[in-house]
């Protein structure tokens, strides 16, 4: 490995992954290399596709599913256009794969993928190009050169990826196709309770439920999403958060955040002592993407969704 042992965090050195860089991560590279006509862009490309070869290789061996070929790295067009090494992981989303120089002690992330991320892997490539070193990853970047002393270990990355839960398709909830674990509100919630709740809503709404666990089986709660057609392209969301059936209020301090697309905070709000339900309403249109955050103290769960 080639990083100077002055610019890797100790404590992370030990979990690096060493990829050998086949013949066929070069073929390929080579393919991709050969659409640009730029000679800078030509290098730029042939690096891209050896670290994404590499992360692809190790996802592959953690057992996680890619698919590299709709990524943009995989795209001729997308790779003369921006400087890309999204590699597609199944279900959860796009890791960007950043190479990194020998003798380098940083990793260079141009800000035109700072956002759509679930992470950014910074990949060693060794002076012949014929290893790659995975060296850790970091879930966001704010700025074009991340010093590598800052990566998170990359025995992490499962575990981050694993806590990647897919988003929820709202459009598909108007042709009635719901994923298995958003239920009919009376299959989690006392009937009495959801009728009050739920007795001021227009009748083209369309609402499921899903029982959330936050550590205990006391502090389960059941989360309600209800969307409805505002206008052609707007959508009208309300998500709600209530205690499930046999219990009747909400665990104190329960909060409940809306996420947007970059993981910021935009609306939220919290239970007293004697809740019986909290509530966010807001709007979006096809496309739009966010999160929902319910949180307790230290325990956390977070439902991705996209309209």
């Amino acid at each position: 490995m080639n990083v100077p042992q002055s610019t890797m965090n100790p404590k992370i050195e030990s979990w690096t992954f060493a990829v050998p860089l086949a013949l066929s991560a070069h073929s390929r590279a080579e393919q991709f290399r050969r659409y640009q006509v730029n000679p800078q862009k030509a290098k730029q490309v042939y690096l891209n596709t050896l670290a994404v070869y590499a992360v692809n290789f190790y996802l592959q061996c953690r057992g996680f599913e890619t698919d590299w070929e709709t990524s943009d790295s995989c795209n001729p067009g997308m790779q003369m256009l921006m400087d890309v090494a999204d590699l597609v992981v199944k279900n959860r989303g796009k890791l960007e794969c950043r190479p990194v120089l020998p003798n380098t002690e940083v990793v260079c992330i141009p800000a035109e993928v700072w956002s759509e991320r679930i992470g950014y892997v910074a990949v060693q490539l060794s002076e012949s190009l014929r290893e790659a070193t995975l060296l850790g990853f970091v879930e966001k970047v704010t700025s074009f050169e991340l010093p590598l002393s800052q990566l998170r270990s990359l025995e992490e990355l499962p575990r981050h990826l694993n806590q990647i839960r897919p988003a929820i398709n709202l459009s598909k909830w108007f042709e009635n196709i719901f994923e298995v674990s958003w239920q009919a509100l009376d299959a989690i919630l006392d009937p009495k309770a959801t009728q009050l709740s739920f007795s001021f809503r227009k009748a083209v709404e369309v609402k499921r439920c899903k029982l959330i666990s936050l550590g205990t089986p006391n502090q389960a709660v059941a989360m309600i999403v209800a969307i409805s057609q505002a206008s052609e392209v707007e959508i009208d969301i309300s998500v709600e958060v209530q205690p499930p059936q046999g219990y009747t209020y909400l665990p104190s301090n329960l909060q409940l955040i809306v996420l947007d697309e970059n993981g910021e905070a935009v609306i939220n709000t919290h239970a007293g002592s004697d809740n019986q339900s909290i509530q966010l309403e807001f709007s979006g249109e096809p496309g739009d993407s966010f999160s929902v955050k319910v949180a307790l103290g230290d325990v956390s769960v977070t439902e991705n969704f996209v309209i």
